[in-house]
């Protein structure tokens, strides 16, 4: 997935919209736009990665005491 992604929608009254979503905002709405078409998150890993477990993902680095960040 994407650490930046553009997105253009349609409003009700017809007005097309463009908006940039960057780093973990990008993620999450990739993933959504995802769900339509039947693919999950993991449909998108490269092969051999695990993904991070939600404990590891919420809590601090015990090995760099710093919060878990993107690869740039």
């Amino acid at each position: 997935m994407s650490l930046r992604i553009t997105v253009e929608t349609t409003s009700l009254d017809g007005t097309h919209i463009t908006t940039v979503y960057e780093r973990g905002l990008a993620r999450l709405i990739h993933h959504e736009i995802d769900h339509p078409d039947g693919l999950l998150y993991t449909a998108r890993m490269r092969t051999g990665v695990v993904p991070i477990p939600v404990e590891e993902y919420r809590q601090t680095n015990t090995a760099t005491g710093r919060a878990w960040a993107y690869e740039q």
